[in-house]
């Protein structure tokens, strides 16, 4: 019978969290993320991301918190994700993607360039990401970065590749009023136990101070699995049981990158 305890507990633990994620959306929100002083000031966001899909995978808690609060936000797509040949279908899925989650596809751009292509073991030249990134930058009065770590929550060399074209943009460019965050990537467990990894986050950005980490939840979260399933090339069994285990559905750590 320990077995049944085990289980028993385990779903209620999840049903709690949900709630918990189901009361913060119907609540007035005390996350300091993107506030100056306690006042509202929009902001121009551009999310920077290697692939269609990791929009919808891992960044939903982040967009959905932006868009919610009346950000600017843009997604720039450093590539269309050809490694099984299918780019061309994958690029409209993201932007089918983005309008479930409320970004004007006016704002989402993919590229297809020919030295950022889908694939494990390629790897993307830094100095050509940062002057890209650069270029979005400029075009749309960006004062605020997000991106993967510098693990890229999979370990994908792309998502690898992206973050570090971030830092070289903010390290060789005289950019001082960008700031740049980064998604946290957590260990294999907390990965995976879904909406009960909330608690770890929030506890997690309670130790740091608002300037440096910044736990989001999601408050919309079946907007997550809608948007992923834009995505309908992708769309296959173990991503459908990703998008229902992977804590990045659930909440998002953003961590501000310091270039020293």
């Amino acid at each position: 019978m320990a077995w049944v305890l085990i289980v028993a507990s385990l779903v209620v633990l999840w049903v709690a969290s949900l709630c918990k994620i189901l009361y913060t959306s119907s609540s007035p929100s005390r996350n300091s993320f993107l506030t100056t002083g306690g006042a509202f000031q929009k902001r121009n966001v551009l999310l920077v991301v290697a692939h269609p899909d990791d929009e919808s995978m891992f960044f939903s808690p982040t967009i959905s918190y932006i868009t919610s609060r009346g950000h600017n936000l843009h997604i720039l797509c450093l590539s269309i994700g050809d490694a099984d040949g299918k780019g061309n279908i994958r690029k409209e899925e993201l932007y089918q993607a983005c309008a479930i989650l409320k970004v004007p596809l006016q704002q989402v751009k993919t590229l297809d360039h020919p030295e950022l292509q889908d694939g494990f073991g390629r790897v993307w030249n830094h100095t050509l990401l940062a002057k890209i990134i650069e270029g979005e930058i400029n075009s749309h009065g960006i004062d605020l970065i997000i991106t993967f770590d510098g693990y890229g929550v999979s370990g994908h060399c792309n998502h690898r590749d992206v973050h570090y074209g971030v830092r070289k943009l903010l390290r060789d460019t005289p950019q001082g009023n960008i700031e740049a965050w980064e998604l946290v990537s957590t260990n294999i467990l907390r990965k995976y136990i879904g909406p009960v990894d909330i608690w770890f986050s929030i506890l997690d950005a309670m130790q740091h101070s608002g300037e440096v980490m910044h736990c989001l939840l999601n408050e919309h979260p079946q907007k997550s699995f809608l948007a992923m399933a834009q995505h309908s090339s992708q769309w296959v069994w173990f991503r459908k049981l990703f998008v229902a285990f992977s804590s990045y559905t659930y909440a998002n750590m953003l961590r501000r990158i310091e270039c020293m």
